[in-house]
């Protein structure tokens, strides 16, 4: 079977993602579905998973990894239409060997790429690595497959639904016209209490705002939503539905790792002394906040595929990043599923007897500076952090480098590190004072200066 060359930017650690009609085709979507279908086959596999999300680009792509993944012999179970965590569970549902996620994420509407699971575990790094290898040698199995349509959506939205417990809340809800719309809008009509639903209509060209509810600027709906109508709460998803934002009933963002720590107490309750994983942007307030509610803090790498890894090598019955994906193996199937962390966060809420309001204000007030990403060339976004690093700790600075560097002194920490998913160097600072922010926000600066980089004018 003919060879294939992917760009060589598109094989990421933890997915495959690039810019549809640049360094993305059908033809590579083919190659996939070759290639991991190839693996899966000789992985003893037979059935496969297949969703996509609402990207214009998303049915046509979908197509060719089908042809794909049929070219090796297996079996296809189109799911359809559906955030991220759909297809997660259709792999449960229907007990197949894998999935594939057709998806570009929270990425701009002319990026697409695969997230993907291979039995009921991540496919991610190095086995990303050997489906390029396939390809580039034509190395595929090859058969007569098959296809089906396999939807899970009522299924999807019985499952979450199976054992919730919270409270009628009043809530706004807004997906920002990705893919969860449909998912939402079923679900909603289910709870008790208030719920507002805004931007439901799945539209790849996201002509409400960008769905990304880590960015301030994508909430201005949300915020007119909850407090327009006078609601507790409102939340935001991603353009697959696999991360979470929420604004309090004040209008106040409640920050991925905030969310965590509060979904951390409630699961501590039913499993004492658990470890709960946190990705290394999250807060020192989590941590702290953890081991003081009997938990043991876990600090881990970014990216989706590795936080799972780690649960499922700790056993970890919850996990989460400052970027809202939120990871429950607690009563759920250990991925990152947005809709659930929702209704568990209206659960925790109930329980905790206050207001998410009230709860956020309970917690420290730091600050800090949110998620700044600033541009850094492919070939220089992984070296800047190695050179800091390098230069920190020949100084005798406390670096830890288990993803980029992140670097603690009396005023706090700051970190550095490069995105997996975009042309990206990710940053961020903490400090419990105003001067002490500024001193890590210059000493940052200082550092990138030094390896050539431009700081962002918000540092």
């Amino acid at each position: 079977m003919t060879a294939h060359q992917f760009d060589p930017t598109v094989l990421r650690e933890y997915d495959i993602r690039g810019i549809v009609g640049k360094t993305l085709s059908e033809a590579d979507a083919r190659a996939v579905g070759r290639g991991f279908g190839t693996l899966v086959r000789r992985n003893g596999g037979t059935r496969v998973c297949v969703g996509y999300d609402g990207r214009i680009s998303s049915p046509a792509l979908e197509a060719a990894l089908v042809d794909g993944l049929k070219s090796t012999g297996l079996h296809v179970m189109r799911v359809g239409l559906g955030p991220t965590p759909m297809l997660y569970f259709s792999v449960y549902h229907h007990d197949a060997d894998g999935g594939v996620m057709l998806t570009g994420s929270h990425n701009p509407p002319d990026y697409n790429g695969f997230k993907m699971m291979i039995g009921k575990k991540p496919f991610f790094g190095e086995q990303i690595l050997e489906l390029g290898r396939l390809a580039a040698a034509g190395d595929f199995e090859t058969g007569t497959g098959d296809a089906e349509e396999a939807p899970v959506f009522d299924a999807y939205i019985d499952r979450l639904l199976q054992d919730y417990t919270g409270g009628p809340l009043n809530a706004a809800w807004d997906t920002g016209n990705g893919a969860a719309g449909p998912v939402i809008e079923a679900l909603t009509k289910r709870l008790g209490g208030r719920q507002v639903v805004i931007n439901t209509e799945v539209d790849g060209t996201f002509p409400n705002h960008h769905p990304d509810p880590t960015d301030p600027e994508t909430l201005h709906q949300l915020r007119a939503a909850t407090l327009d109508n006078k609601l507790d709460l409102g939340l935001g998803f991603d353009g697959d539905g696999d991360r979470v934002g929420a604004i309090d009933g004040a209008g106040n963002i409640v920050w991925g790792d905030q969310l965590l720590a509060l979904l951390a107490r409630d699961v501590l309750k039913d499993v004492p002394g658990a470890t709960i994983v946190a990705d290394v942007k999250s807060s020192k307030v989590l941590f702290d906040d953890v081991a003081s509610h009997g938990g043991k803090p876990l600090m881990w790498r970014t990216g989706h595929s590795l936080i799972k890894q780690k649960m499922a090598e700790t056993g970890a019955p919850l996990a989460g990043e400052m970027s809202g994906h939120i990871f429950f193996a607690h009563r759920w199937y250990g991925f990152d599923d947005a809709i659930y962390a929702a209704l568990r966060l209206l659960e925790a809420i109930g329980n905790a007897g206050q207001s998410l309001q009230q709860l956020r204000e309970g917690l420290p007030q730091m600050m800090n500076t949110p998620e700044l990403r600033f541009p850094c060339r492919e070939d220089r976004k992984f070296a800047v952090p190695g050179e800091i690093r390098e230069r920190l700790v020949a100084s005798g600075a406390d670096v830890n480098d288990i993803d980029g560097v992140r670097v603690t002194d009396a005023d706090g920490w700051w970190l550095l590190r490069a995105s997996n998913t975009q042309d990206v160097l990710v940053a961020r600072c903490e400090s419990e004072t105003a001067e002490g922010l500024e001193r890590l926000k210059a000493s940052l600066v200082s550092q990138l200066k030094q390896s050539g980089i431009e700081p962002p004018a918000s540092l």
